[in-house]
């Protein structure tokens, strides 16, 4: 009988998980992996309480471990010096990359297990290379794009090829504790909270201009890295017109600029400069014709990804983020991806001021 370490946490999409490798004659092991300590603030308690409830319900063992150390050191670092430089980064990538199918599958291999699964909404092939989840409003492909084939060879996705009206379904059918429970959303570190009080605890913010195309300014923001590109609330920007966006930041001034109105040119990008590649199996030959994503349940878009590392898209994205990552398709074949650098604006020449604060993010 094979044993597979089920990451149980807390919610419905991992308690069905075990329950499906239950009925397939798995010995099924719960792990409650914790990666954050801080008082009052996270809800890794309340989390853990149904992890026993759903464990003792399906009549499997259950264990909790500690990861705090490895993701302040590996994750919550990398965020806070990205977020500095004038990213926007994405942790939840870099914490499925170094701890969940790292750290955490090595624990699971360390107790005897054959597999470890998790609930995520994807699916593998054979060869252990990444396949998008049966449900496409639910596909979690984009968030795993930087785990290693070697590594998946070692994961089971049990609800990959289903749709979550099912799973929820089959949590209320067992009278799991978890059935009814919201998905959890944002970063485990910040909870309930808001993002901005949070992020001053560890960086301190520095007030500058918000500025237009042209150098006008129009306002003073709280801190550079509290914008993001597309941005529209929170900046306290009024006057008659359409509403104010983020186009770009200009960290060496610690300017952030602003344009009005939703489908301003500036905020469309019809190529990028793309980083720190990470590939699935193989690297693919280049130039590559293939679908992209720059954010999370985005459609893919047609683009050409060439040897420079440049992304051309043969329709225009907008607001493209630095920081954030760009994943590739082959159909459902998740190839891997990139860190989003420097985007170059459609007509790009018509704003040289932004131009020219994009080429600091080049240069990394």
């Amino acid at each position: 009988m094979k044993t597979v370490v089920v990451g149980l946490s807390g919610g419905v999409d991992s308690s069905v998980s075990a329950l499906l490798l239950k009925r397939l004659g798995y010995n099924v092991i719960g792990l409650f992996m914790k990666n954050w300590e801080e008082e009052g603030q996270c809800k890794a308690a309340e989390d853990y309480e149904d992890v026993v409830k759903v464990s003792t319900k399906l009549g499997i063992p259950h264990y909790s471990v500690n990861f705090t150390k490895e993701y302040r050191e590996t994750v919550f670092q990398d965020f806070l010096v990205s977020y500095k430089a004038g990213y926007t980064p994405n942790p939840d990538i870099l914490c499925n990359r170094e701890i969940k199918f790292k750290v955490f599958l090595e624990k699971a291999l360390e107790l005897g297990a054959d597999y470890l699964a998790t609930g995520h909404y994807c699916q593998r092939d054979p060869d252990g290379r990444l396949l998008r989840g049966e449900d496409p409003t639910k596909d979690q492909s984009y968030f795993l794009h930087a785990v290693s084939q070697k590594a998946l060879q070692k994961v089971l996705f049990p609800i990959g090829d289903k749709r979550k009206s099912e799973v929820r379904k089959m949590a209320k059918e067992q009278g799991l504790a978890t059935a009814e429970k919201k998905d959890s959303t944002g970063i485990c570190f910040i909870g309930k909270r808001a993002f901005k009080p949070f992020l001053e605890d560890y960086l301190q913010p520095q007030p500058g201009p918000f500025e237009t195309l042209d150098g006008t300014v129009v306002g003073t923001h709280d801190g550079i890295q509290f914008y993001t590109i597309g941005q529209r609330k929170g900046m306290k920007l009024g006057g008659e017109g359409d509403a104010w966006y983020v186009v770009d930041k200009d960290v060496p001034r610690n300017a952030v600029i602003v344009v009005r109105g939703a489908n301003h040119p500036a905020l469309f990008s019809d190529w990028l400069r793309a980083s720190h590649f990470t590939w699935i199996a193989e690297t693919p030959l280049l130039p590559l014709r293939c679908t992209a994503k720059v954010r999370y349940r985005q459609e893919d878009t047609p683009c050409t990804l060439l040897e420079s590392g440049e992304v051309l898209f043969d329709k225009p994205q907008r607001a493209v983020t630095p920081g954030q990552s760009i994943v590739f398709y082959e159909g459902k074949l998740c190839l891997g991806g990139a860190i989003i650098r420097s985007p170059r604006l459609v007509g790009s020449s018509l704003f040289s001021c932004i131009a020219k604060s994009s080429r600091r993010f080049a240069a990394d």
